[in-house]
Protein backbone atom coordinates (compact mmCIF):
# COMPACT_ATOMS: atom_id res chain seq x y z
CA UNK A 1 0.00 0.00 0.00
CA UNK A 2 2.73 2.56 0.83
CA UNK A 3 4.28 1.67 -2.48
CA UNK A 4 1.01 2.43 -4.32
CA UNK A 5 0.72 5.83 -2.62
CA UNK A 6 4.29 6.64 -3.55
CA UNK A 7 3.55 6.10 -7.24
CA UNK A 8 0.27 8.14 -7.10
CA UNK A 9 1.78 11.33 -5.63
CA UNK A 10 3.25 12.59 -8.94
CA UNK A 11 -0.11 12.13 -10.63
CA UNK A 12 -1.93 13.98 -7.83
CA UNK A 13 0.57 16.87 -8.01
CA UNK A 14 0.10 17.12 -11.77
CA UNK A 15 -3.69 17.24 -11.39
CA UNK A 16 -3.49 19.98 -8.76
CA UNK A 17 -1.10 22.06 -10.87
CA UNK A 18 -3.31 21.79 -13.94
CA UNK A 19 -6.32 22.76 -11.86
CA UNK A 20 -4.62 25.91 -10.68
CA UNK A 21 -3.58 26.81 -14.21
CA UNK A 22 -7.13 26.32 -15.52
CA UNK A 23 -8.78 28.40 -12.79
CA UNK A 24 -6.71 31.33 -11.50
CA UNK A 25 -4.21 32.35 -14.28
CA UNK A 26 -6.72 33.58 -16.86
CA UNK A 27 -7.61 36.62 -14.77
CA UNK A 28 -3.96 37.24 -14.00
CA UNK A 29 -2.96 36.92 -17.62
CA UNK A 30 -5.78 39.25 -18.66
CA UNK A 31 -4.67 41.85 -16.15
CA UNK A 32 -1.07 41.50 -17.34
CA UNK A 33 -1.95 41.93 -21.03
CA UNK A 34 -4.46 44.77 -20.52
CA UNK A 35 -2.97 48.18 -21.41
CA UNK A 36 -2.80 50.30 -18.31
CA UNK A 37 -2.54 53.50 -20.35
CA UNK A 38 -5.24 54.53 -22.78
CA UNK A 39 -4.85 57.49 -25.18
CA UNK A 40 -6.25 59.75 -22.47
CA UNK A 41 -3.80 58.40 -19.89
CA UNK A 42 -0.84 58.57 -22.33
CA UNK A 43 2.16 60.46 -20.92
CA UNK A 44 2.05 64.07 -22.15
CA UNK A 45 5.57 64.01 -23.62
CA UNK A 46 4.77 60.95 -25.73
CA UNK A 47 1.50 62.51 -26.91
CA UNK A 48 3.30 65.74 -27.91
CA UNK A 49 5.95 63.71 -29.72
CA UNK A 50 3.30 61.83 -31.71
CA UNK A 51 1.51 65.06 -32.65
CA UNK A 52 4.83 66.65 -33.63
CA UNK A 53 5.74 63.69 -35.80
CA UNK A 54 2.36 63.85 -37.55
CA UNK A 55 2.64 67.59 -38.23
CA UNK A 56 6.26 67.18 -39.31
CA UNK A 57 5.24 64.51 -41.78
CA UNK A 58 2.55 66.73 -43.29
CA UNK A 59 4.98 69.65 -43.62
CA UNK A 60 7.59 67.39 -45.21
CA UNK A 61 5.07 66.21 -47.80
CA UNK A 62 4.07 69.82 -48.50
CA UNK A 63 7.73 70.77 -48.89
CA UNK A 64 8.31 67.90 -51.31
CA UNK A 65 5.33 69.11 -53.34
CA UNK A 66 6.70 72.65 -53.47
CA UNK A 67 10.12 71.39 -54.55
CA UNK A 68 8.57 69.22 -57.24
CA UNK A 69 6.62 72.20 -58.59
CA UNK A 70 9.72 74.38 -58.47
CA UNK A 71 11.72 71.77 -60.36
CA UNK A 72 9.05 71.64 -63.06
CA UNK A 73 9.03 75.42 -63.31
CA UNK A 74 12.80 75.52 -63.73
CA UNK A 75 12.54 72.88 -66.44
CA UNK A 76 10.03 75.07 -68.30
CA UNK A 77 12.26 78.11 -67.85
CA UNK A 78 15.28 76.32 -69.28
CA UNK A 79 13.23 75.17 -72.24
CA UNK A 80 11.96 78.70 -72.88
CA UNK A 81 15.44 80.17 -72.59
CA UNK A 82 16.82 77.63 -75.02
CA UNK A 83 14.14 78.70 -77.48
CA UNK A 84 14.89 82.37 -77.03
CA UNK A 85 18.63 82.33 -76.30
CA UNK A 86 18.68 86.09 -76.22
CA UNK A 87 18.92 87.33 -72.63
CA UNK A 88 22.14 89.24 -71.94
CA UNK A 89 23.01 89.81 -68.27
CA UNK A 90 25.01 92.33 -66.29
CA UNK A 91 26.32 89.43 -64.17
CA UNK A 92 26.86 86.11 -65.99
CA UNK A 93 26.71 84.04 -62.80
CA UNK A 94 23.24 85.37 -61.91
CA UNK A 95 20.04 83.89 -63.24
CA UNK A 96 17.73 86.42 -64.81
CA UNK A 97 20.16 89.31 -64.38
CA UNK A 98 19.10 92.59 -65.98
CA UNK A 99 19.26 93.02 -69.71
CA UNK A 100 21.95 95.37 -70.90
CA UNK A 101 21.10 97.89 -73.60
CA UNK A 102 23.91 99.13 -75.79
CA UNK A 103 24.11 102.87 -76.33
CA UNK A 104 24.79 103.91 -79.89
CA UNK A 105 28.17 105.53 -80.36
CA UNK A 106 26.49 108.31 -82.31
CA UNK A 107 23.99 109.17 -79.55
CA UNK A 108 24.28 112.83 -78.66
CA UNK A 109 24.01 113.63 -74.95
CA UNK A 110 23.27 117.31 -74.38
CA UNK A 111 22.58 117.42 -70.65
CA UNK A 112 25.78 116.73 -68.65
CA UNK A 113 23.69 115.02 -65.97
CA UNK A 114 22.47 112.58 -68.60
CA UNK A 115 26.08 111.94 -69.57
CA UNK A 116 26.97 111.27 -65.94
CA UNK A 117 23.96 108.97 -65.62
CA UNK A 118 25.03 106.85 -68.59
CA UNK A 119 28.58 106.77 -67.25
CA UNK A 120 27.35 105.56 -63.84
CA UNK A 121 25.38 102.72 -65.40
CA UNK A 122 28.32 101.64 -67.56
CA UNK A 123 30.71 101.76 -64.61
CA UNK A 124 28.31 99.77 -62.43
CA UNK A 125 28.01 97.16 -65.14
CA UNK A 126 31.79 96.86 -65.37
CA UNK A 127 32.13 96.50 -61.59
CA UNK A 128 29.62 93.65 -61.65
CA UNK A 129 31.52 91.91 -64.42
CA UNK A 130 34.71 92.31 -62.39
CA UNK A 131 33.07 90.70 -59.34
CA UNK A 132 32.85 93.87 -57.23
CA UNK A 133 29.12 94.15 -56.42
CA UNK A 134 29.54 96.68 -53.60
CA UNK A 135 31.10 99.30 -55.87
CA UNK A 136 28.61 98.37 -58.58
CA UNK A 137 25.72 99.04 -56.21
CA UNK A 138 27.01 102.53 -55.39
CA UNK A 139 27.30 103.39 -59.07
CA UNK A 140 23.81 102.12 -59.87
CA UNK A 141 22.37 103.97 -56.88
CA UNK A 142 23.92 107.24 -58.06
CA UNK A 143 22.53 106.50 -61.50
CA UNK A 144 19.06 105.92 -60.09
CA UNK A 145 19.08 109.26 -58.30
CA UNK A 146 20.15 111.05 -61.48
CA UNK A 147 17.49 109.25 -63.51
CA UNK A 148 14.83 110.33 -61.03
CA UNK A 149 16.01 113.93 -61.20
CA UNK A 150 15.91 113.79 -65.00
CA UNK A 151 12.54 111.99 -64.89
CA UNK A 152 13.87 109.26 -67.16
CA UNK A 153 11.95 106.04 -66.33
CA UNK A 154 13.89 103.94 -68.81
CA UNK A 155 17.19 104.71 -67.10
CA UNK A 156 15.49 104.35 -63.70
CA UNK A 157 14.69 100.76 -64.59
CA UNK A 158 18.24 100.05 -65.69
CA UNK A 159 19.62 101.48 -62.46
CA UNK A 160 17.10 99.58 -60.32
CA UNK A 161 17.92 96.32 -62.11
CA UNK A 162 21.61 96.92 -61.57
CA UNK A 163 21.08 97.62 -57.87
CA UNK A 164 19.05 94.42 -57.53
CA UNK A 165 21.72 92.35 -59.29
CA UNK A 166 24.45 93.89 -57.09
CA UNK A 167 22.53 93.06 -53.92
CA UNK A 168 21.90 89.50 -55.08
CA UNK A 169 25.61 89.03 -55.59
CA UNK A 170 26.11 90.16 -51.97
CA UNK A 171 23.49 87.74 -50.67
CA UNK A 172 21.15 90.59 -49.66
CA UNK A 173 18.09 89.00 -51.16
CA UNK A 174 15.34 90.93 -49.37
CA UNK A 175 16.88 94.26 -50.39
CA UNK A 176 17.32 92.90 -53.91
CA UNK A 177 13.61 92.06 -54.08
CA UNK A 178 12.80 95.70 -53.26
CA UNK A 179 14.98 96.92 -56.14
CA UNK A 180 13.58 94.44 -58.67
CA UNK A 181 10.06 95.28 -57.50
CA UNK A 182 10.88 98.92 -58.27
CA UNK A 183 11.16 97.93 -61.93
CA UNK A 184 7.60 96.57 -61.84
CA UNK A 185 6.37 99.72 -60.10
CA UNK A 186 7.94 101.99 -62.71
CA UNK A 187 6.39 99.87 -65.47
CA UNK A 188 2.96 100.18 -63.88
CA UNK A 189 3.39 103.92 -63.49
CA UNK A 190 4.49 104.39 -67.09
CA UNK A 191 2.08 101.92 -68.64
CA UNK A 192 4.78 99.85 -70.35
CA UNK A 193 6.43 96.60 -69.29
CA UNK A 194 9.99 96.52 -70.61
CA UNK A 195 12.28 94.72 -68.17
CA UNK A 196 9.43 93.06 -66.28
CA UNK A 197 10.34 89.56 -67.47
CA UNK A 198 13.81 89.74 -65.92
CA UNK A 199 12.38 91.36 -62.78
CA UNK A 200 9.95 88.47 -62.23
CA UNK A 201 12.73 85.93 -62.66
CA UNK A 202 15.11 87.79 -60.35
CA UNK A 203 12.47 88.14 -57.62
CA UNK A 204 11.69 84.42 -57.89
CA UNK A 205 15.41 83.63 -57.55
CA UNK A 206 15.62 85.76 -54.41
CA UNK A 207 12.63 84.08 -52.78
CA UNK A 208 14.15 80.69 -53.63
CA UNK A 209 17.38 81.69 -51.89
CA UNK A 210 15.33 82.79 -48.87
CA UNK A 211 13.56 79.42 -48.79
CA UNK A 212 10.15 80.92 -49.53
CA UNK A 213 9.26 78.45 -52.26
CA UNK A 214 5.58 79.36 -52.33
CA UNK A 215 6.27 82.98 -53.28
CA UNK A 216 9.09 81.91 -55.58
CA UNK A 217 6.69 79.65 -57.46
CA UNK A 218 4.24 82.52 -58.04
CA UNK A 219 6.92 84.72 -59.59
CA UNK A 220 8.34 81.84 -61.63
CA UNK A 221 4.83 81.33 -63.04
CA UNK A 222 4.77 84.96 -64.15
CA UNK A 223 8.28 84.72 -65.53
CA UNK A 224 7.46 81.58 -67.54
CA UNK A 225 4.25 83.12 -68.88
CA UNK A 226 6.15 86.17 -70.14
CA UNK A 227 8.93 84.07 -71.66
CA UNK A 228 6.40 82.04 -73.59
CA UNK A 229 4.52 85.13 -74.79
CA UNK A 230 7.60 87.16 -75.80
Amino acid sequence: MPARLHFKFPAVALLITNGLILTAPFQALAETCEAEDSLLNMPSLLFVALVGATVGGLLARQRRGELARLNEQLRQINAALRRQAKIESYAPSLSYAPVGTRIAETEVIVDPRKEELISRLKTGKNFLRNQDPEKAFREFKEGLELAQILEDPTEEKKAARGMGASLQRQGKFREAIECHSMVLQISERMGEDSGNTEAYGAIADCYTELGDLERAAKFYDQYIARLESD
